[in-house]
């Protein structure tokens, strides 16, 4: 009996321990597609500070983030600023809709102002170092720093902050800061956090 309770528990800090994003850690490199089927890197981007939306198109938790990701875009664009969407839910077996063809209905219906591609499943979950027998929540966000780092991750339980416009607002604004004048103040880490959108 013992022994059932000692797996128990390390099966319990196992699980947990998969529910926790390695934060900071450098951003492996991650190949998306846009609606006409050009390939992106996100190591294209580097030198900006980089919010990418994991989102499913029929999740009204990822729609509101989008829309709040325009206003974001508008805003901090011009300093350094750049979010991607990328779609992440796949056409039903059989439709004749592609993701290239879900991500720009996405994108037109909701009046963003940033790129939202595609990638395989396969492709995300290497890049958000997960495994098919984890249960994401969306919007997956992940926050890329100027010089490539992973700052701060969705996680699969915990509070929601980084669908704050608020605390996105303060936290990229503070990465963007970063490196800009020797008097900057380093950006306090941000917590790996949760959406509420399950898949």
């Amino acid at each position: 009996m013992r022994s059932l309770t000692t797996l128990a528990a390390f099966l319990a800090l196992g699980v947990s321990a998969l529910a926790e994003p390695n934060v900071p850690r450098t951003a492996k490199e991650f190949d998306f597609v846009d609606t006409n089927g050009q390939h992106s890197l996100l190591s294209s981007y580097k030198g900006k500070v980089v919010l990418l939306q994991f989102l499913l198109t029929t999740c009204p938790h990822c729609q509101a983030m989008s829309q709040m990701l325009t206003k974001l875009q508008t805003e901090l664009g011009p300093k350094g600023f750049q979010a991607v969407g990328v779609v992440y839910n796949e056409p039903d077996p059989g439709s004749r809709i592609t993701q290239a063809d879900m991500a720009r209905n996405y994108s037109a219906q909701f009046h963003l102002n940033f790129p939202v591609s595609y990638a395989p499943r396969p492709t995300v979950l290497s890049f958000i170092e997960a495994s098919v027998m984890d249960r994401l929540m969306f919007p997956h966000v992940v926050v890329v720093d100027k010089t490539g780092k992973v700052r701060a991750e969705s996680k699969i339980e915990g509070t929601a902050d980084l669908q704050s416009e608020p605390y996105l607002t303060n936290f990229i604004g503070g990465l963007l800061k970063e490196g800009a004048a020797s008097s900057s103040t380093a950006t306090k880490k941000a917590p790996a956090v949760a959406a509420n959108a399950t898949k």
